[in-house]
């Protein structure tokens, strides 16, 4: 080893002339240790200083270091439990976001995972060995319970966040409750569109969430935050409500336009040479409808204490408007019927 000093530089000053080709960092380390390789001048040999080694640290890449922190502030670790339609709708948006995504499904999409950037995983033990931050269930109503209750919680961190992403929200919560252990995090949320009515963005379109039980470390509150503004990113219309009040709006809403809708289906509606608007809406509810499976549908039904109460007033107001064409049918064949008699 073998120290730069002044007398070096002052007496060899041509032989030790930094090769070009080197960083002007490394020759600023001048005054640190390094491993020299030279002959002294001669009048007929010169041999130019090579450094072998530098025996320092290299410089620190801040700016690195930073962009690193702020992708870990911002980006999750999400397994999406239920790859299928609406699972894989929700994803496309999440890797777009630069979201780490994992998936598990019981059927095999692991080419559509691949093609979308996701890891998909064929057992639940080992996706939940990479220890994702969230997990969002993407399962159908009807089966939530049996997919929840087979998971392999104990392989999870214990402050997980569970998601789930149904159309109601009573059924969910207190499924949670009851089959997640208490140092799990729990938000309830319900984005009102699919892939239908989302293709062309969310803007606009209202999400509902409920905060059921998160953790008071500033971490784990951040942390629903930060899933949150994957969906307030996109210009969702962020309403937060309790999935009580959720289930009583949705049945006055969801559950009718979803039973309407497949009621128009059975008709066989089809478009003609001359639609009007309103038509037009109504062919479009029945596209939008049918794009949605039957146990979504079914499930609205089931698991909303408030569908049958909705249905009961739909068929009442059905009979109500049949009674009033029926009820003026009879008096304009009444007044016809008196005025042939008086003639």
């Amino acid at each position: 080893m073998y120290s730069l000093n002044s007398s070096l530089h002052s007496g060899y000053s041509k032989q030790f002339a930094p090769p070009k080709r080197l960083s002007r960092f490394a020759y600023s380390l001048h005054s640190l240790p390094v491993c020299l390789t030279f002959s002294p001048p001669s009048k007929h040999h010169h041999r130019a200083l090579r450094i072998r080694a530098i025996d320092a640290a290299q410089p620190y890449d801040y700016e690195s270091h930073i962009h690193n922190q702020f992708e870990r502030s911002t980006k999750l670790k999400i397994a999406i439990v239920g790859y299928g339609n609406f699972g894989q709708f929700l994803a496309r948006t999440f890797v777009k976001q630069g979201h780490i995504i994992l998936a598990f499904s019981r059927a095999d999409h692991s080419a559509t995972a691949r093609e979308m950037g996701v890891s998909f995983f064929m057992d639940p033990h080992d996706l939940f060995e990479e220890h994702p931050e969230v997990i969002l269930l993407a399962t159908s109503v009807t089966s939530t319970k049996s997919v929840l209750k087979s998971l392999p919680l104990q392989r999870l961190k214990r402050n997980t966040l569970f998601v789930d992403v149904l159309s109601v929200k009573e059924f969910a919560k207190n499924l949670f409750l009851e089959l997640l252990p208490p140092e799990f995090d729990i938000l309830c949320t319900h984005p009102m569109f699919g892939p239908e009515s989302g293709k062309d963005g969310w803007r606009g379109l209202s999400f509902v969430y409920q905060k059921v039980r998160i953790g008071s470390e500033e971490s784990r509150i951040n942390r629903c935050d930060r899933f949150l503004q994957i969906f307030a990113q996109e210009g969702c219309d962020m309403k937060e409500m309790t999935c009580e009040e959720h289930d009583r709006y949705a049945a006055g809403s969801q559950f009718i336009t979803h039973t309407v809708g497949r009621m128009l289906g059975k008709l066989g509606l089809q478009s003609t040479p001359i639609n009007t608007k309103g038509y037009e809406s109504l062919l479009k509810l029945v596209e939008n409808t049918r794009g949605d499976s039957y146990d979504l549908y079914y499930g609205l039904f089931l698991y909303n204490l408030n569908a049958i109460e909705e249905l009961e007033r739909l068929e009442i107001a059905f009979e109500a408007v049949k009674k009033q064409l029926f009820g003026r049918l009879h008096d304009v064949l009444r007044k016809q019927l008196f005025k042939s008699e008086n003639d």
